[in-house]
């Protein structure tokens, strides 16, 4: 690390890189890891939930791309890549997330751990990745 990488790094960086370190794992792992090893079975699933807001028609689509944005947006936040746009598809899968719950009669208690997600989602939808990244390696 050169002296002028170390100027640019503060604590605002610090807390950006354990969020996206924080979520990247969890949604690697815990969630999208799962889905992955499901394949098709798993994928026709998950997709079938799309139903709760009227869409009925390719479910093994929506449950890939359920498991997509879950396993490989987590992969890009741990890496600091693309995390806008990982963010927003973790966010989308989180919305959907959401109304499966409620559908299903789940309290917004019940929901709590979606709600923290998501908004430190929107912290790195809005923030980026910050400077302890690989983007903000190659930042001059």
């Amino acid at each position: 690390m050169n002296i002028h990488m170390a100027k640019r790094i503060g604590k605002f960086d610090w807390g950006l890189f354990f969020l996206r370190v924080g979520i990247g794992f969890t949604y690697t792992l815990i969630h999208g890891y799962p889905k992955l090893m499901g394949g098709v079975p798993k994928w026709e699933k998950l997709g079938g939930a799309m139903s709760h807001v009227g869409i009925t028609w390719m479910p093994v689509f929506w449950g890939f791309m359920a498991m997509f944005s879950e396993f490989f947006g987590g992969i890009f936040l741990l890496l600091g890549i693309l995390v806008r746009p990982a963010a927003a598809l973790i966010l989308i899968t989180m919305g959907m997330a959401i109304a499966t719950n409620i559908s299903g009669g789940n309290s917004y208690k019940d929901m709590a751990e979606i709600f923290v997600a998501c908004g430190g989602l929107l912290c790195l939808l809005i923030l980026g990745s910050g400077n302890i990244s690989i983007k903000g390696l190659f930042k001059k």
